[in-house]
């Protein structure tokens, strides 16, 4: 399973420049960058108008996701990601491939995979390696934008892949699920401030940061590689699992992970630390600095 796994949620970069330059971008392959980086280092939008793979089209974070919630990038309704995706040409049918252009190699297109999954699309990718990959090992690039066909998307929200901030509430007591935080150490341990909040995390939480997902040149670890970081750390992918970080964004990268070893129902906490932080009780913000004071 693990193997088949592997096929439907990663593909390489040779794959998809090949599947570029026999022209199989279209209706049935539709590529999206959906970059996004704090608007005072990059601006993600004007770096895919100057270059991007060919035909790809750019998947707005900013704009597909609930702009009424006083949280970041949470999930949008499904009329509200429907259309969206329809207007950028992605049917139900499509086969969807995502890819940023963070240095790192990869940051927020394992999001934008998990939304697709999350409204009942499966035929979904991330672009191994990331757009920083794909100019290194020299494939094509343009400037020019692409008009996709619009095409109908029907969505429907998988609530299995999703949890909310009363479940993990509830869980911290049931334990009914495995939590993982995918944010830095410091920030899990509430040593550091997290984008100007101040950090922790929710009791009972195993931490695991993104990137220890990543090898130096940017691409995903081994399968082998990934079971082993989850068996260290004792979590057990037979068992329910759901992930969280600051934003519901880097959370992603371990429902990703877990998916390539043949789990793939891990769910997301949308709100995160976000909405933790802001509505749990102090006594379910869990921090070393209190624990050391102790």
């Amino acid at each position: 399973m693990a193997a088949q796994a592997l096929g439907r949620a990663l593909v390489s970069a040779k794959w998809l420049s090949e599947a570029v330059r026999a022209g199989r971008v279209g209706a049935g392959l539709r590529v999206l960058d959906a970059s996004w980086y704090p608007p005072q280092e990059r601006n993600a939008r004007q770096e895919f108008r100057e270059r991007h793979i060919p035909g790809a089209s750019f998947f707005d974070i900013e704009e597909c996701r609930d702009k009424s919630s006083p949280y970041d990038f949470m999930l949008p309704s499904e009329a509200h990601f429907a259309d969206y995706v329809g207007r950028l040409g992605v049917g139900n049918d499509t086969h969807v491939v995502v890819y940023d252009g963070d240095e790192l190699g990869t940051f927020y297109a394992p999001r934008a995979w998990w939304m697709f999954r999350a409204f009942g699309h499966r035929e979904v990718s991330v672009l191994n390696g990331g757009f920083k990959n794909w100019v290194k090992e020299g494939h094509p690039v343009t400037a020019e934008l692409s008009q996709p066909e619009p095409a109908v998307f029907k969505a429907k929200l998988d609530k299995t892949l999703l949890k909310t901030f009363e479940e993990m509430m509830e869980n911290v007591g049931s334990k009914k699920f495995q939590v993982v935080d995918s944010r830095p150490a410091g920030r899990f341990q509430g040593t550091e401030l997290d984008q100007g909040l101040e950090s922790g995390h929710i009791p009972g939480a195993v931490n695991m940061p993104f990137s220890t997902f990543l090898t130096e040149s940017g691409h995903e670890k081994s399968i082998e590689e990934i079971q082993q970081m989850f068996r260290e750390k004792k979590v057990d992918l037979s068992k329910p699992l759901t992930a969280t970080c600051r934003k519901g964004v880097t959370a992603c990268h371990i429902a990703l992970a877990a998916y390539l070893c043949g789990k793939p129902d891990v769910a997301v906490y949308d709100g995160s630390w976000s909405e933790w932080f802001h509505r749990a009780p102090p006594q379910y913000k869990v921090t070393e600095v209190k624990r050391n004071k102790g």
